[in-house]
């Protein structure tokens, strides 16, 4: 006899069925995929600002006198050095070197009463329980707590170009003295918030961290205050395609417990250089070995790729050069609405991951499409 479970409703979920979304089972969760039309939501993001509902993301406290050093322990970053109020994007291996999730980790203000260091680490959704039980598993001979606060909060996010004008309307926070990767405690239409500058959008815009009870009315206040700006409500699908543009990776994608930080160009998280712990931390040895293979010789690297027809990739499609030999195969692709034409992440043969690397194809549906190799991102914002 199987047992189905019914996925998961945030506290907005009658909000986005008010609005007429289209939902979708995410990760366990019933997520609004868009709201019209995904282009008009991407768009409105790269010019104007969106709304997003992101309270399927995981939060995980880590707290205690040793919270630094449990984190650095855990995770391939250097958490213990982390400021007071700043953010980082770092990840957590496995003993291999393998990727289990990425990670924003986000220190908070020490609890002034015992001293004690608070940390919120943000997992992604489908990944949340592996990293809860990770950091339980590794928080052993450590003077520290680590609970599962994914029922504590609802996570709101304010992306694009208009984020810090419409925001200020509804709140007395410093955004102008906030800076990326940074947070603080404030209030936002009333509501008690973290406000974090961060985002998966490539543009600037605040993610907030608000009790679930509350997120309907921070939804409504930053609606209103977004009218006159041409804010509007956006999904999932379109989140995709702007993380896409940016270059930056989906686990799942381009992140999986195959592939280690080096593999995919992002080393630079891993800090061998850390003072706690005598520099040991999980998975430090091979991924030691990664980072000399990625030095040397890389057998692939990440990749852009732009159509020179209109045939959109998909993930899992092979990656061909001139004579037909499979050189890669592409972990994300959709049709970019900023470019106007289709791109695709790919892991590729080193010999041909050079922009500019011509002959290269992507085998869709039988059919060798020519795609040309391009640095990554496909598109950085003007600061």
């Amino acid at each position: 006899m199987s047992h189905t479970h019914d996925p998961r409703r945030t506290a907005l979920d009658a909000v986005h069925r008010a609005l007429g979304a289209t939902m979708t089972d995410f990760a366990g969760w019933d997520m609004p995929l868009r709201y019209g039309s995904e282009r008009d939501e991407h768009l409105a993001v790269r010019t104007r600002a969106g709304l997003f509902d992101l309270s399927h993301m995981g939060e995980i406290a880590v707290t205690g006198p040793q919270a630094g050093e449990l984190l650095d322990h855990a995770l391939v970053g250097n958490l213990s050095a982390l400021a007071e109020g700043r953010a980082r994007y770092t990840m957590i291996c496995d003993e291999s070197g393998g990727i289990l999730d990425d990670l924003i980790v986000y220190r908070l203000t020490d609890d002034t009463s015992g001293g004690h260091r608070r940390y919120l680490v943000v997992a992604n959704a489908g990944n949340a329980q592996v990293v809860l039980d990770a950091l339980r598993e590794r928080q052993a001979g450590f003077d520290a707590a680590v609970r599962d606060d994914r029922d504590a909060y609802a996570l709101l996010a304010v992306q694009g170009p208009e984020a810090a004008g419409i925001l200020k309307q509804v709140t007395d926070a410093d955004l102008d003295g906030l800076k990326y990767y940074a947070g603080l405690p404030g209030t936002v239409a009333g509501v008690d918030a973290l406000i974090a500058r961060t985002g998966y959008t490539g543009e600037d815009g605040f993610e907030l961290f608000v009790a679930a009870s509350d997120a309907e009315r921070l939804w409504n206040a930053l609606t209103e205050a977004g009218a006159g700006a041409g804010l509007v409500p956006c999904g999932l699908s379109c989140r995709d395609t702007l993380r896409l543009e940016a270059g930056m990776p989906l686990y799942g994608n381009e992140l999986t417990r195959e592939t280690t930080p080096f593999d995919a160009g992002l080393g630079r998280v891993v800090k061998f250089e850390k003072t706690t712990n005598e520099g040991r931390f999980v998975g430090r040895e091979p991924l030691e070995a990664a980072a000399e293979r990625a030095a040397s010789a890389p057998p692939r690297k990440l990749v852009g790729l732009v159509a020179e027809g209109r045939r959109v990739p998909r993930s899992g499609y092979e990656v061909v050069s001139a004579d037909g030999t499979v050189i890669g195969r592409v972990t994300s692709g959709a049709p970019s609405p900023t470019l106007g034409e289709p791109i695709a992440m790919a892991y590729v043969d080193a010999e041909h991951a050079a922009p500019g690397t011509e002959g290269v194809a992507v085998d869709i549906r039988g059919s060798r499409e020519p795609y040309r190799v391009v640095a990554l991102p496909f598109y950085k914002r003007e600061r």
